[in-house]
């Protein structure tokens, strides 16, 4: 079985707007399952390659301050 995990993560928000994927992430962050995860991952894909320099520095930036608060 070939199953491209990206591709149906996509399909099934395609049709989303700003408010819908917001619940998603939302739901998926506290219902912290592992199963969650991958789409999380492909939604951090889209994020980084629409990104621009300055806003990919600032996410870094971003994630660097929540490491650190994980300490």
């Amino acid at each position: 079985m070939n199953l491209n995990l990206r591709a149906a993560i996509l399909s099934n928000v395609s049709n989303h707007n700003a408010e819908q994927l917001e619940a998603t992430i939302d739901d998926a962050l506290q219902k912290g399952e592992e199963k969650m995860l991958p789409g999380l991952g492909v939604f951090f894909e889209m994020l980084w390659k629409e990104s621009d320099e300055q806003e990919r520095q600032e996410i870094l930036d971003t994630l660097e301050q929540g490491l650190k608060q994980q300490k």
